[in-house]
């Protein structure tokens, strides 16, 4: 094997042939699929797992951790020589394009650099980790135009003709720098000083420019979450939008930040993508053991005979510290399990997040059950309407060293998860032209300052506010919340939660706080048939939403339907939400139903509860209870009793 260099060391030309021999060992089928691409002017990446390389050759592979601004260079001129010897071989079959640009990029997933040190948070960079090969992860929160900038250009000595590459220098913002003389070496260097541009030699690339953020998720209280630059060059440009969670594997180096009247000129760290990872699909991974799956169907198995007990169980889980409120618990679990999307043959896609709001009196539990639905969630955003970033709720076009990028608000940074959103009310105008698409269609639309895009929202609303000074039933929800009738229709569930005078639960609450210091006492050793504790209703959460997809019977069928065309006779002051959207979320919430339930069929016991959430969400039923408030509903002792004694 033998290789023509000319303008690096011996050593150098030593390495490129190891690493070309690597490639063609273990990646020759990638090759050649370059090899048989058609356009010879596109930038092709050639992704290798970087625990390979350790076990082929681990003196290379540690020079190209340690040096990677170096040896980075190197692995790409060893795959476009790589290509060639597998291009030779194909030329004899009549097939094959030569390619001049290839890029290795480097994958650290099973490797030794999934290690603390090379793979630290983003808060965590500090000046030892500049020059090596890092792993940062993130979620994206801004992202620019594509630009193309100059890579490379050739000059040429005066004095003794010797050509020469210069680079652009990242630290001054890709300004090229020509060197004091000449960068010939030999016995007889000339020293010079004059140089002439070679016409037509400048190597432009791809350009962009995002910005991660660490996840809030991994932060204790009080810290504030850090954020990098991160460029992004030839075929990793536009792979990733705000609101994706990435890995991104490359250089950490640093530039001069804008020069702007009157602030300090600092070096802003910043990371040169290598290769970048979407983790959008992981975004709500959690370890469940074996046992703990055994766990769930032994506490079922216990409750064959009596499932609404069983139920029960799970939802006083919900926010212990609050008592009763049984409504609110049950329509909090169904909201955060969720129903199944479904994709009609035409592509149009049904949503199967369920959305949630709370409308009531100060003090009657709303940002407790927003922050415990929180920690329940394995990716959640908390905002207020008016106290989020000046991207809002949706997105916004925000101006970053003379150029415009795009910045994901607590929606699109949510993708995946939970959005709570307290003082729903207080919402900024352009959020509320545009959440109504990212509430129903799961995405938001935006067109601002030149930049249109499509971001993805697949996301759980939960929503609370108060009502606009005292609650009047007699007046529709849109006149005592002064939200629009089609935003509240986007929500599945809308419970009131009016603080009225009632004595005798007054004194059975009051009877609860003050007996809930003993309580905690003695729910050390508790099981799963009391209260569950928090890490364990995450878990089961999770898993019931990941393991069952429930389909309807014909009995359940029967009965959402029954409940749906009764309601379209008799609608009234309910009439904008007694549309096809309400038999939608009526489909979604028995199929959560059924999912809390440990099952993969929804039955007429599901549908009855999906109904039942519907009825409290209007202030005019009386089903749910005498009173007509969420706030003062309770859980029953013996549940399965009642629901055999209601009538078929």
């Amino acid at each position: 094997m033998g290789f023509n260099e000319t303008d690096t060391g011996a050593s150098s030309g030593r390495q490129v042939e190891a690493l070309a021999a690597f490639l063609l060992r273990r990646y020759a089928e990638e090759l050649q699929s370059i090899c048989l691409a058609s356009d010879p002017n596109l930038h092709y990446p050639l992704c290798i797992d970087f625990a390979e390389l350790v076990d082929y050759d681990p003196p290379l592979a540690h020079l190209v951790f340690s040096e990677p601004a170096q040896h980075l260079p190197l692995f790409d001129d060893a795959a476009v020589w790589a290509h060639k010897v597998v291009l030779g071989d194909m030329k004899g079959k009549g097939c094959g394009v030569k390619k001049d640009c290839i890029h290795v990029r480097i994958n650290i997933c099973g490797s030794p650099l999934e290690c603390p040190e090379t793979f630290p948070s983003i808060g965590q960079l500090r000046v030892k980790h500049r020059g090596i090969l890092l792993t940062l992860k993130g979620t994206v929160i801004r992202s620019g135009a594509v630009k193309m900038y100059e890579g490379k250009r050739w000059y040429r000595c005066r004095r003794c003709n010797y050509s020469f590459p210069v680079y652009p220098e990242l630290e001054t913002r890709n300004s090229i720098v020509l060197p004091s003389s000449c960068p010939s070496q030999g016995s007889n260097s000339c020293e010079g000083t004059n140089f002439q541009f070679i016409e037509n030699s400048i190597i432009c690339h791809d350009y962009q420019e995002i910005k991660i953020q660490e996840s809030t998720q991994l932060l204790g209280v009080g810290t504030i979450p850090r954020s990098i630059h991160v460029i992004l060059r030839d075929d990793l440009v536009d792979t990733v939008k705000a609101g994706d969670d990435v890995i991104v594997t490359g250089i950490v180096t640093s530039r001069w930040s804008p020069d702007l009247k009157d602030v300090r000129c600092d070096l802003d760290p910043m990371l040169i993508a290598n290769h970048i990872r979407r983790t959008n699909g992981m975004k709500s991974d959690v370890d469940i053991p074996d046992d703990l799956i055994m766990k769930f169907e032994k506490f079922w198995s216990c409750f064959q005979d009596t499932p609404l007990k069983g139920r029960n169980a799970i939802l006083r889980g919900i926010c212990p510290q609050i008592f009763g409120l049984f409504t609110v618990k049950l329509s909090v679990a169904l909201t955060l399990i969720g129903g199944v999307q479904h994709i009609a043959a035409t592509g149009t896609k049904v949503r199967g997040e369920s959305h949630l709001l709370l409308v009531g009196d100060p003090g009657t539990g709303k940002s407790q059950f927003l922050k415990f639905a929180a920690k329940l969630s394995n990716r959640s955003v908390i905002t207020t309407g008016l106290g989020s970033t000046s991207a809002g709720l949706t997105v916004t076009a925000v101006k970053d060293g003379g150029e415009w990028m795009l910045e994901a608000g607590a929606l699109v940074l949510a993708d995946g998860g939970l959005c709570c959103i307290d003082e729903f009310d207080s919402m900024r105008e352009h959020d509320r032209a545009t959440i109504h698409e990212a509430m129903e269609q799961q995405t938001i639309s935006i067109a601002k300052a030149g930049l249109v895009t499509t971001l993805s929202t697949r996301t759980i609303v939960f929503g609370a506010t108060n009502p606009k000074g005292q609650y009047d039933p007699e007046q529709p929800l849109s006149v005592n919340t002064t939200l629009s009738g089609p935003l509240l229709s986007r929500f599945d569930i809308v419970l009131v939660l009016l603080d009225t005078k009632n004595p005798e639960w007054d004194a059975v609450v009051s009877s609860h706080i003050l007996a809930e210091g003993e309580q905690d006492n003695s729910r050390s050793g508790e099981d799963l048939s009391s209260v569950w504790p928090l890490d364990m209703l995450r878990r089961y959460i999770h898993f019931v939403k990941g393991h069952f997809r429930p389909v309807l019977t014909k009995e359940a069928e029967r009965v959402i339907s029954s409940y749906y065309q009764l309601q379209r006779r008799s609608a009234s002051q309910n009439a904008a939400r007694t549309t096809v959207r309400m038999l939608e979320s009526l489909i979604r919430l028995a199929q959560a139903h059924a999912r809390l339930m440990f099952r993969n069929e929804v039955t007429r016991l599901d549908a009855i509860t999906a109904i039942l959430c519907i009825e409290s969400s209007m202030t005019t039923s009386a089903i749910v209870d005498t009173a007509g408030n969420a706030l003062h509903s309770n859980f029953s002792e013996n549940p399965d009793e009642e629901f055999c004694k209601s009538p078929p």
